[in-house]
């Protein structure tokens, strides 16, 4: 199995179909349809099933999916980490980060970073919690950005960010333009939320909020991404609550009300490993404390 099968077999496995990855590919259907047999021929598993109307992934394949891709990826990595070497670079510091640090100074860090030690490349991979940690442990990535939890053994945290949520009404609301609201008012409102597995952190937190102060939140709709429920709050399909840091990111949409009730805090938390993290993850770590204790006026981190 060489990397060029992988490519292959990713190109099927995504496209479900055989002329379009072989286009996709830029080689013949007949010779795409060879080497994914002599694939599975090798690892002696069937990984496509495939018929005159239809191609679908065993399960089999579907291990073999998420398995090729991070070895492409790694393998791509590892072709311009030796490319940077031999132009006299020094090196790459891997970050994995959940979506709300793109609005939470993440940014500006990287260039901060990269501009203080030349010849660093930093790469962000985007996983959610718990697939930083497992990356952590792995060796994947160097240093992670998560939302609080507990860690395995072996990982150690520190707090970056504490802040309030914020209501997030569409613009016509009743409460729109509010200096500050009761959490209740809003009991009787439709909800967009994350669903539990994407986010169980946030999901939990913002449930915990709505209870304290009294009610059960009517989810009305879901959505995986804050962007989209932000989206979805403006186009008056329902009420969210969302950090206050992403909140005023997008304030020109939506209206920021503050809640009266003093509840829980979203957090953002940075991970290392407790044994030998790189020196690149540590200085990175620094960079961005120095941005979110307010060192630096472009951030958009607060304390």
């Amino acid at each position: 199995m060489d990397l060029k099968q992988l490519r292959y077999f990713v190109a099927v496995a995504e496209e479900l179909h055989f002329g379009r990855a072989a286009a996709r590919l830029f080689i013949s259907q007949p010779a795409l349809s060879f080497d994914i047999k002599k694939l599975e021929e090798q690892l002696g598993i069937q990984l496509l099933v495939r018929n005159n109307k239809s191609v679908k992934l065993t399960a089999a394949g579907q291990v073999l999916l998420e398995e090729a891709r991070n070895l492409l990826l790694q393998a791509e990595q590892a072709r311009r980490l030796t490319l940077r070497s031999a132009q006299g670079a020094l090196g790459r510091l891997r970050a994995g980060f959940v979506s709300s640090m793109l609005y939470r100074g993440l940014p500006t860090a990287v260039s901060r970073f990269e501009a203080e030690h030349p010849g660093m490349e930093v790469v962000l991979q985007e996983m959610n919690s718990a697939e930083q940690a497992q990356a952590l442990q792995r060796g994947q990535i160097d240093i992670g950005f998560v939302h609080r939890g507990t860690l395995p053994a072996g990982l150690r945290s520190e707090l970056l960010l504490a802040e309030p949520f914020l209501c997030c009404l569409p613009p016509g609301h009743r409460l729109a333009g509010a200096e500050r609201i009761d959490l209740g008012e809003l009991r009787d409102e439709p909800f967009i939320l994350f669903p539990r597995p994407a986010a169980p952190h946030y999901h939990d937190l913002i449930i915990a909020c709505c209870v304290a102060a009294g009610f059960s939140p009517q989810i009305r709709h879901e959505a995986r991404l804050w962007q989209t429920i932000v989206a979805m709050v403006a186009q008056d399909m329902g009420v969210a609550l969302l950090p206050e840091t992403l909140c005023r990111a997008w304030h020109r949409d939506v209206s920021c009300v503050a809640i009266r009730q003093r509840g829980e805090l979203s957090e953002i938390h940075a991970i290392l490993a407790v044994e030998n993290p790189s020196q690149a993850a540590e200085d990175f770590l620094a960079t961005l404390r120095a941005l979110s204790t307010g060192h630096d006026t472009d951030s958009v981190i607060t304390p």
